[in-house]
Formats: structure tokens, sequence, C-alpha cells
């Protein structure tokens, strides 16, 4: 049996990072993302994101590893996406993404962190937020 105890933030971005994915859609793909999530046996803490980008805070299961779970997400959502209408304008996500572990005791500032994405992008760029992070 094997234990683990981390938390993964795991960001990626549409390609060329356009601001496609409109509020209107994220609610119903982030369900979907917590639905792929949990059909690999992760707990989703939060997911959260703005028109280019998406964050995931989540525990991955020991079996998982973290570059083919990120690639089932990518490509299961973007078929979702043109399966659904949801985003008329998204055409894919970037090639890569970032991933940052994190002890447990940051799960609340976490989901904090995730929840004001939309007054955070007001005043920082994609960029500047990833640099942050670093």
């Amino acid at each position: 049996m094997s234990f683990t105890q981390l938390v993964y933030q795991i960001v990626f971005a549409t390609k060329g990072r356009r601001k496609t994915l409109i509020k209107s859609g994220r609610f119903r793909l982030y369900q979907y993302i917590r639905g792929i999530l949990r059909k690999k046996q992760c707990f989703v803490y939060a997911i959260g994101g703005v028109e280019d980008h998406i964050h995931i805070v989540c525990a991955i299961h020991p079996t998982i590893s973290l570059a083919g779970l990120v690639r089932d997400i990518k490509v299961a959502s973007h078929k979702y996406i043109d399966q659904e209408q949801l985003f008329p304008d998204f055409d894919a996500f970037q090639l890569g993404y970032g991933a940052f572990t994190y002890s447990r005791e940051a799960i609340p500032n976490l989901k904090l962190y995730l929840a004001r994405q939309e007054l955070k992008h007001q005043t920082i760029t994609f960029e500047e937020e990833l640099t942050y992070i670093l």
C-alpha cells in the first residue's frame, strides 16, 4: 500500500494565453474537471481561474503520474468544451503546465487564493502571478 500527503497546485493556460474561457462556462468546465479527478481517485480542494488560465488544487493518487494527469485533464476538457460549445473562441490549451507542492496547512490559503482570481487579475497579469508563485 502506498501513501502520500502532497497538495498540488496545477496551473495551465489557454494556447497563446488567449482570453477564451468566458465566465459563463467556467463553472461547468470546473465541474467536469472535478469529475475527471475523482475518477482517477484524486481529491480536489479547489478549482479556479480566469479567461486565460486554470488553477487546480488537489491531492493526486499515488499511482497517477502528474504529467499524465495534466495531459488527460487537458485532452478531455478540450473535447468537452468542443462538444458542449462552452467557449466559442477556444481552440486549445498550451502545451506546458506549472505544478507546485504545498503542505496541508496551506490549503485554506490556496482556496482563498483561487476564489480571488478574478479580483487579483484586475491588477496583475498571468506572468506576474506565475512569478509570484515561483
